[in-house]
């Protein structure tokens, strides 16, 4: 085995998206290398550890036994290097120029955005934000809350991180307004049951329900799934001039209907809740530009 002083911190890194993702070209793409660099790094840890730490079976590969030992060791280690790269003085927003990056459900961009924008600028005027989708395998790490400021999105899917709920909303259904089914622009449990849906996903592990199918199932009402799309945005463009009934959170549902052209129905089911939360890396909480974005956020969400 290899002496401590052969391993540097993007070697730390590599090890770390190897262990975690098991897959060298995910690894690579994560960590900003190319593929021969990660395919090197890999040969030097090999050597480092005096052991394969990744083996194939068949199309993937495994950890193996000591692969899974180390990787909780790791991951503490890349925490403790970013706690410390992350000290920091106060934050002032007035005089800050710093960029923050944001990982936003679409939701959440169609409602949130533009009053954070507005708020931002009041109190700081010279501070930017970068916001990206939701990436698609935030449930098998934590490495997009090392990557990003703060996320944004639905809790009940096992995000990692810290969280706090920031703001919720209620679920309305959509409908084509030259749906047959409507009834003075109402539907019944019948209609919910035999029409067929279009839902959302949001890139949640197999066999995890979509927030429409909770909601049903909540309520002993059989479902019948004809589309599904990524994410909220998308449904009611799906649902206008066919038979579908989607699922949707009502602050969405007004905002986009009329250019959609549906109907927003009151839903037979009664009340069910969308719930957004904050969400955030563990070793990112004393930063105090974090402590403040993060409550700038909260206050403007507490506004909607």
């Amino acid at each position: 085995m290899g002496t401590v002083s052969s391993i540097d911190l993007n070697l730390l890194v590599a090890l770390a998206a190897l262990l975690e993702d098991r897959n060298l070209t995910r690894a690579a793409e994560k960590t900003n290398m190319s593929q021969p660099a990660m395919s090197g790094a890999l040969a030097r840890l090999r050597r480092h550890f005096d052991d394969e730490l990744l083996v194939r079976d068949g199309r993937e590969y495994r950890l193996t036994p000591l692969a899974e030992r180390l990787l909780p060791d790791v991951r503490d280690a890349l925490r403790q290097v970013e706690r410390t790269l992350d000290a920091r003085p106060g934050f002032d927003p007035a005089a800050s120029t710093r960029t923050f990056s944001l990982v936003m459900s679409d939701y959440a961009v169609t409602v949130l955005v533009d009053p954070l924008l507005r708020r931002a600028s009041e109190v700081a005027p010279r501070v930017g934000l970068m916001i990206s989708p939701m990436p698609p395998d935030l449930h098998e790490s934590d490495r997009a809350l090392l990557q990003h400021d703060l996320l944004i999105g639905l809790t009940g899917f096992g995000f990692p991180g810290e969280s706090k709920v920031i703001f919720r909303d209620r679920f309305v259904v959509i409908a084509d307004p030259a749906n047959p089914r409507l009834t003075r622009g109402a539907l019944t449990l019948d209609d919910m049951a035999e029409l067929p849906l279009a839902v959302a996903t949001f890139g949640q592990p197999p066999g995890n329900l979509s927030a429409a199918e909770r909601v049903l199932e909540g309520f002993g009402v059989p479902r019948h799934i004809q589309v599904t799309t990524v994410g909220w945005l998308p449904l009611p463009f799906v649902v206008a001039g066919t038979d579908l009934l989607a699922i949707v959170p009502e602050r969405l549902a007004r905002r986009v209907a009329d250019t959609a052209r549906v109907t927003v129905c009151e839903p037979p089911f009664g009340t069910a809740e969308l719930i957004e939360a904050a969400w955030w890396h563990p070793t990112r909480s004393a930063d105090p530009a974090l402590r403040w974005l993060r409550s700038i956020v909260a206050e403007v969400a507490r506004e909607l």
